[in-house]
C-alpha cells in the first residue's frame, strides 16, 4: 500500500512539474486564432507568454514548419501544415517528443474535421471553438503518464525529431512587445538575415505558373541556340562569339527569373528588374539573329515574368489578434 501511494504521487509530480498548459490552432496566412483552449491560468508568467503567443502568431509564415521557442520556465512549440499552425505551451522539462507527438494529433484531427476552404474563409477569431473539446481531451492524456505508454507510439516522432530537430526560435527573431523592442534583440544583429532565409511567399497562382513555365521556354530556347551558335563558330566561323555569350546570359537571366518567381530572397524586385533589363539587352543585341516576333515574344515574357514576380510578394504580418 505504501509502494502504492509513492506511486501516485510520483505520478502527480510529473504531471505537476511536466505538463502542457494550453493549445492553440492559428491560421498562418494572417494569424487569425481559429480554436485554443479555455483553461488559460492568469499567473504572471503565463500572461507573458500569450505575449510570445501572439508576436509568434505575427510571424507564423516566416518560421519553419517545427518549431520551439525557449521561454524560461516555459516553451512554445508549435507545427504548421497547409496554412494552419498548431502550437502549445507547456513547462520547460516537458519533453519534446511528447510535445510534438501532440501536435501532431492535433494537425490530424483538424485537417480531418474541417476542410481548407472553411479554414481559407474563416473570418471571425474562435470561429472553430468546438474544437477544443478535442483539444481538452487530448491535453489531458498527454498529461497523464501513466496512460501514453499504452495508448501511443512515440518511437517514429522520437525519429523524426532526431532526423530534423525543431528549429530553435532565438527571441531577438521576435522584434517587438507593446512597441517596445526585446532586449535579447541587442545581442541577436543578424536576426533580420535569419528571418529572411524563413521567409514565405504567398500561394502561386495560375498566372505566375504560366509565367514561370514561359520563362523556362524562353531560356530552353535560348540554350537551344547558343549551342547552335557554338557549333556553327566551331565548324564555319559563321558566328561571333558575343552571340553566343548573349544566348547563354539570356538564359541565365530566364532560369533566374524563374528562381526570383519561386523563392524569396532580399531585394527581390529590384533583381527582377535588373534580370529584365538583361533580357532586353540581349535580345538587342540579337536582333539581326532574330524576327521581330521571336524578340517580342522574348521581351513579353521577361516583362510578364517580372510582373508576376512583383505580385507575388512575401506573406504579410499578420493583424493584432488576441491569441
Amino acid at each position: 500500500m505504501s509502494a502504492a501511494h509513492r506511486l501516485t504521487r510520483a505520478g502527480l509530480l510529473w504531471v505537476e512539474m511536466s505538463m502542457i498548459l494550453s493549445a492553440s490552432v492559428i491560421r498562418v496566412r494572417d494569424g487569425l486564432p481559429l480554436s485554443a483552449s479555455t483553461d488559460y491560468e492568469q499567473s504572471t508568467g503565463m500572461q507573458e507568454c500569450r505575449k510570445y503567443f501572439k508576436m509568434l502568431s505575427r510571424k507564423l509564415a516566416q518560421f519553419p514548419d517545427r518549431c520551439t521557442l525557449k521561454t524560461g520556465r516555459y516553451n512554445i512549440n508549435f507545427i504548421s501544415s497547409l496554412g494552419v499552425s498548431y502550437m502549445m505551451l507547456c513547462s520547460e522539462n516537458y519533453p519534446n517528443v511528447l510535445a510534438f507527438s501532440f501536435l501532431d494529433e492535433l494537425q490530424k484531427e483538424f485537417i480531418t474535421t474541417y476542410n481548407m476552404m472553411k479554414t481559407n474563409t474563416a473570418v471571425r477569431p474562435y470561429c472553430f471553438i468546438e474544437f477544443d473539446n478535442f483539444i481538452q481531451r487530448t491535453k489531458q492524456r498527454y498529461n497523464n503518464p501513466r496512460s501514453l505508454s499504452t495508448k501511443i507510439n512515440l518511437s517514429d516522432m522520437q525519429m523524426e525529431i532526431k532526423l530534423r530537430p525543431p528549429y530553435q526560435i532565438p527571441m531577438c527573431e521576435l522584434g517587438s512587445a507593446n512597441g517596445v523592442t526585446s532586449a535579447f534583440s541587442v545581442d541577436c544583429k543578424g536576426a533580420g538575415k535569419i528571418s529572411s532565409a524563413h521567409q514565405r511567399l504567398e500561394p502561386a497562382t495560375l498566372s505566375g505558373i504560366v509565367a514561370f513555365i514561359l520563362s523556362l521556354l524562353c531560356g530552353a530556347l535560348n540554350l537551344i541556340r547558343g549551342f547552335h551558335a557554338i557549333e556553327s563558330l566551331l565548324q564555319s566561323d559563321g558566328e561571333e562569339l558575343n552571340y553566343i555569350i548573349a544566348f547563354f546570359l539570356g538564359t541565365a537571366a530566364c532560369l533566374y527569373q524563374c528562381y526570383l518567381l519561386v523563392y524569396y530572397t532580399s531585394w527581390r524586385n529590384v533583381k527582377s528588374f535588373l534580370t529584365f533589363g538583361l533580357i532586353c539587352l540581349c535580345n538587342m543585341y540579337l536582333y539581326e539573329l532574330r524576327n521581330l516576333w521571336q524578340l517580342f515574344f522574348h521581351v513579353t515574357v521577361g516583362a510578364f515574368v517580372t510582373l508576376q514576380i512583383w505580385l507575388r510578394q512575401a506573406q504579410g504580418k499578420a493583424p493584432d489578434h488576441d491569441v
